[in-house]
């Protein structure tokens, strides 16, 4: 999915926040360099890729290597803590992995980007309120199917926090296919709130997959900038599973077995998926 007009201002949005969290004195230098950089931008490439080396400069001029570092933290040990209390919800339903999926969507709100940034509070509210919300598109049926008969699966992680959701699921998955080789995959350097490996072994989920960084700092899996280890791993995989809409952007054309999991939380999103806002989506892949 190419970079869209739409995107501009959350890419803008995000310097000036980070720039402002790490109280960098420099700030017109940073956002001049950002502007030129945006001036020279290839409209054929993806926002994700755009937001990782923007990202970069942040990360310089901030002198900072990890500036969201305090806020992984403090959601994932969080969103940890309250994983007894999901997984005792979803072993009383009366299909427990379908209401995993819907955990694990669900948990794709938790985002600190500023155009659809999500109050704490309204997180809660929505998984208070999981048996209103609907889904927009519901693939989780054949997403089954795909899981019993795979040898080898992805799941490409999103952001910190939602990984505590994403753990509950991948639980689920080897109940389902015990013998199925399970990879986590995680962004190789730090990006936004976006999950890297030291987030995936803090909340355990190498209790259930290997994790394996994708070796770039881009938002979501931008595939010809990851590590031939990782480009092999997804290769292999009988199914991938994709976490939220940077993913999505990633590889929505890409000719594999994708499962996109995700809440649609703008409508650049959504009217690319055909959907409303704020729904959730299990996708299999349509290319």
């Amino acid at each position: 999915m190419k970079m869209h007009d739409k995107c501009l201002p959350c890419v803008v949005n995000q310097v000036i926040k980070v720039a402002n969290i790490t109280g960098v004195e420099n700030k017109e230098e940073l956002l001049r360099e950002v502007f030129v950089y945006l001036s020279k931008m290839d409209f054929e490439i993806t926002t994700p890729e755009i937001i990782g080396e923007i990202f970069g400069m942040v990360k310089k001029y901030t002198n900072n290597p990890d500036p969201y570092k305090e806020t992984r933290n403090y959601y994932n040990d969080m969103f940890l803590k309250l994983i007894p209390e999901f997984e005792k919800k979803i072993e009383q339903a009366g299909n427990s992995f379908e209401l995993a999926v819907q955990y694990a969507i669900v948990g794709n709100i938790i985002d600190f980007n500023p155009i659809h940034n999500t109050l704490l509070e309204d997180i809660f509210d929505c998984f208070e309120k999981m048996d209103k919300l609907e889904f927009a598109i519901d693939d989780s049926k054949i997403l089954i199917e795909d899981i019993l008969n795979s040898k080898e699966l992805l799941y490409l992680g999103d952001n910190c926090g939602e990984i505590c959701m994403d753990k509950i699921l991948l639980k689920k998955i080897k109940e389902l296919n015990p013998g199925v080789k399970i990879f986590f995959g995680v962004r190789g350097k730090p990006v936004v709130n976006d999950s890297i490996a030291e987030d995936a072994y803090f909340v355990g989920i190498d209790e259930y997959a290997e994790v394996i960084d994708n070796g770039d700092g881009s938002l979501g899996t931008v595939l010809t900038r990851t590590s031939p280890k990782f480009k092999e791993i997804y290769k292999n995989a009988d199914v991938v599973i994709a976490k939220g809409q940077a993913n999505y952007e990633c590889l929505s054309e890409e000719k594999k077995n994708i499962y996109f999991l995700l809440m649609t939380k703008c409508d650049v999103i959504a009217n690319d998926i055909g959907v409303p806002e704020k729904k959730m989506i299990c996708m299999k892949n349509k290319v």
